[in-house]
């Protein structure tokens, strides 16, 4: 079967997520727009993406949990988990090397924990979007040794992307799938950059707002959504030229 994927949209947790990003609206969004995966990334926190989950299991969509992670360097970068054990391992992780500074509300947005009743519980205290003090491999090595996924976020932008900040690709990172935004063709991007043609590519919203959510996606071929049908998807379609 066919499924329609957007496997990077924030919630309110995300400072700069629109307040109407809330579990409820988000899978309903994703429902009319008639996708069928979504991908839950706020910046450098999963602690919404499993709310959105118990949302997404009562309404029919298959919600993959996760954070955009911003490393050491300002990539940024899509790191996706199985099980509420990895998420919270990972999350740790993500609190550990976090720098304790604290968000200012007023000129850069809240950050709300939420439930999936809509209720806020609480505040993220430190600013979410600044960097890791961990480096794109190290991020790597822990998505990978929980078993999740590691996906290099938006690489055709010229600011946060594994080319804007390094200028070219680590030959040892171990990528799962390259994210393109939705202001670029594949075709157009792989004409300049056939190094990369290896790679499986999947293209997201990166959604902020409602109306975003949907307006690209990814089309995935399985017999169920399932996160290890998703793994299986991205790995048998990675090719050598």
């Amino acid at each position: 079967m066919i499924y329609l994927a957007d496997m990077h949209i924030h919630t309110i947790l995300s400072p700069c997520g629109d307040i109407e990003m809330t579990p409820r609206q988000i899978v309903s969004k994703a429902k009319e727009r008639g996708l069928h995966i979504i991908g839950i990334t706020d910046h450098n926190s999963t602690r919404n993406s499993e709310e959105v989950k118990k949302v997404g299991n009562r309404e029919g969509i298959f919600v993959l949990c996760g954070a955009e992670v911003t490393t050491k360097e300002e990539v940024h970068c899509l790191a996706f988990f199985e099980t509420t054990t990895q998420l919270a391992a990972f999350q740790q992780f993500l609190d550990d090397n976090l720098p304790s500074i604290k968000n200012d509300e007023e000129k850069l947005g809240y950050q709300f924990i939420i439930n999936e009743e809509e209720e806020i519980l609480g505040k993220e205290e430190y600013l979410l979007i600044n960097a890791l003090n961990k480096s794109i491999n190290e991020v790597e090595d822990e998505v990978h040794r929980l078993d999740g996924l590691f996906i290099l976020a938006h690489i055709d932008k010229m600011q946060n992307s594994v080319l804007s900040q390094l200028g070219f690709m680590p030959p040892d990172l171990k990528t799962d799938a390259l994210e393109l935004s939705k202001h670029t063709d594949k075709e157009i991007f792989l004409k300049k950059n056939k190094y990369l043609s290896n790679h499986f590519f999947i293209q997201s919203s990166d959604a902020h707002y409602l109306e975003d959510i949907g307006c690209v996606y990814t089309t995935l071929e399985m017999q169920e959504p399932t996160f290890q049908n998703i793994k299986k998807e991205m790995k048998q379609h990675v090719y050598t030229y």
